[in-house]
């Protein structure tokens, strides 16, 4: 007669199978991972050949024959805020797209008075 032998694990070495199993997901995970931004980079230099190339240089903008255009310092007036007590909108202002403003006739810059510190919080002798 035969008997039948089994195989009898001791703990250490169900232990051990356990822990080369764990051991063996951040493996395979890693894997997933690489696999992701490799697919990740091929879906896009696949989307950037397909768009248009950059402008050669000749294709680029060219300056004026008169030259570059100058920046405009003016004082402008100021516009009266209505005080009728109506809630003005953004579209109700003027000279922010829908009406221009004017030029002044005064094109000398405003100074503070000697000794005030021109705004809130500044600096400036104070205690006034």
């Amino acid at each position: 007669m035969m008997i039948a032998s089994r195989t009898v694990l001791s703990s250490p070495d169900v232990a051990a199978a356990k822990g080369a199993a764990i051991g063996v997901w951040p493996f395979v995970l890693g894997l997933l991972l690489v696999a992701l931004l490799i697919g990740a980079f091929w879906l896009g230099s696949r989307i950037r050949r397909r768009e248009s190339a950059p402008p050669r240089p000749e294709e680029q903008p060219r300056l004026p024959e008169s030259g570059p255009v100058g920046d405009v310092l003016e004082r402008r007036e100021p516009d009266e805020v209505p005080t009728d007590g109506d809630r003005l909108r953004p579209h109700d202002l003027n000279a922010h797209g829908n009406l221009g403003s004017r030029t002044s006739p005064s094109q000398a810059r405003p100074r503070w008075d000697e000794g005030s510190s021109g705004s809130f919080g500044s600096g400036g002798p104070g205690g006034h």
